[in-house]
């Protein structure tokens, strides 16, 4: 286990979709613990694979206040959505000094692949289903900045270029 260093934008894994787990391994559960380690250290409330360079479809959301509530997933995936959004300032430590305010639903229903191998659903609300949503963007080849106009989108490229 151990704090792994986040790929920096524009490093093109970050808009790559990552390979789907047919079978949970050994390496597939020590990514979840990196993940969990690697977002702890931060602090954040979620991170996906692929943020750390591993092309595989796992996540981890943890947005409870007392910390250690970390959920583990493999291949999710949201099956219902809130007609409801909610904005929430999202931000990556792929692209480190920015963030910007993204609407998403309220809350989902995701489907997902629980550290046992079991396919399970899952109702998040709040900043926890903001954060299974940005996770799942990550994974699918996606960033949070994505969801703004290209206007907002480029000026907070520029931005971030700047504090580097």
């Amino acid at each position: 286990m151990s704090v792994r260093k986040c790929i920096p934008w524009p490093d093109k894994r970050l808009r790559t979709a990552a390979e789907p787990i047919t079978e949970l391994t050994d390496e597939d559960r020590q990514t979840w613990q990196d993940l969990i380690e690697t977002m702890e250290a931060m602090p954040g409330v979620g991170m996906g694979a692929n943020q750390i360079g591993v092309m595989r479809q796992l996540i981890v959301v943890d947005a409870s206040s007392e910390r250690g509530q970390a959920i583990k997933m493999a291949n999710p995936s949201v099956l219902h959505s809130s007609i409801e959004d909610r904005d929430y300032e999202e931000a990556s430590p792929n692209l480190p000094g920015v963030s910007a305010k993204i609407s998403r639903p309220r809350a989902v229903t995701v489907r997902y692949m629980n550290e046992d191998g079991v396919i399970t659903r899952k109702d998040f609300v709040g900043l926890w289903a903001t954060s299974v949503q940005h996770q799942i963007d990550h994974i699918n080849g996606k960033m949070y900045f994505d969801h703004l106009s290209r206007t907002k989108r480029d000026m907070l490229i520029k931005k971030a270029r700047k504090l580097k």
